[in-house]
């Protein structure tokens, strides 16, 4: 993540750091009757290892006046348990490469698009769902300047352009209503369900992690992503753990001691994390950094609002 910006400014984490200006993306299709979805259109063979390996990170900036602070709705915790499909490593962590093996290897990948006429990459999670095929990610993963990406893929267990579980191409990608209705900061959930690959579906494949909702501030936590902007370069899983807090100034995002760069937006939140299984409770996802605040990382609190995208996409 670039976080050499003005004071002013608002660095999200994104799925990729393209140099030099960025353009609003283009639909290449007409939005879908449900704001908070769209339907994915593919090219079969896109996503080469070539294509993979030079997808850049979208760099994407937001003046602090548009971010919106408004209230969200407060529920009951709510948790569904991972799916079963090492070495204990250091707490807390900054960020460093994960070397502890586990479910999480599986589980965690790389989420490659087009944006307009960019390819860029962010990270995801397969979540477990009830149609066993949902990946979560970053809002701005799947929709970004009012536009919903395409050619989107999920690649899980990525390794410098090889794919050893398959690239899990999307029938259908959400968000937030929130976020699709004006990309509201405090909602920045996406998520995507993936077609069957050789028969099998993606949760039965690489396994899944739990999530859990309304699930309250100030954890222990473990974020995992693929960052791909300097000093990383997108070809190994890298991870972050600390006690969580509370964004005090402008969301009301959780706070994490993390250093991933542009390319890691997407990537898990996890709690209840268990080092030599690799298996936690997903409440979070990377979302952005403020630029006058460095080798910090923040991510959208789970309420009602994730719980509800959540639901269409695991209904879906």
């Amino acid at each position: 993540m670039n976080r050499h910006r003005t004071a002013a400014s608002v660095l999200l984490a994104a799925g990729a750091l393209i140099a030099g200006a960025l353009t609003a993306a283009t639909p290449s299709a007409a939005a879908p009757a449900d704001s908070a979805s769209f339907r994915q259109q593919h090219t079969r063979g896109f996503w080469t290892a070539e294509r993979m390996r030079n997808a850049t990170p979208l760099d994407v900036t937001a003046a602090p006046g548009a971010l919106r602070t408004g209230a969200t709705a407060v529920g009951r915790p709510t948790a569904v348990a991972p799916t079963a499909a090492s070495s204990p490593t250091a707490f807390p962590q900054a960020g460093g490469a994960w070397t502890g093996g586990g479910a999480v290897v599986k589980t965690s990948g790389r989420v490659f698009f087009t944006m307009g006429d960019r390819t860029a990459s962010c990270s995801g999670d397969s979540i477990t769902s009830a149609n066993g095929s949902t990946v979560i990610t970053a809002g701005h993963c799947v929709k970004y300047q009012g536009a919903w990406h395409t050619n989107w893929v999920f690649v899980p267990a990525y390794n410098n352009g090889n794919a050893p579980y398959g690239q899990w191409s999307a029938t259908k990608t959400f968000a937030t209503d929130q976020w699709a209705a004006s990309e509201d900061m405090n909602m920045d959930v996406g998520l995507a369900v993936v077609a069957p690959l050789n028969g099998q579906k993606l949760s039965q494949v690489v396994g899944a992690q739990g999530i859990l909702f309304n699930g309250g501030y100030n954890k222990k936590m473990y974020s995992f992503g693929f960052p791909a902007a300097a000093p990383y370069d997108g070809t190994k899983l890298v991870y972050c753990s600390g006690n969580t807090g509370k964004d005090f100034l402008l969301t009301k995002d959780h706070s994490l001691g993390c250093n991933m760069t542009g390319g890691s937006s997407g990537g898990p939140w996890l709690q209840d994390f268990n080092e030599a299984t690799g298996l936690g409770t997903q409440v979070s996802v990377n979302s952005f950094g403020y630029s006058f605040l460095p080798n910090r990382m923040y991510g959208p609190y789970f309420g009602n609002e994730a719980k509800a995208a959540y639901d269409k996409a695991q209904n879906s």
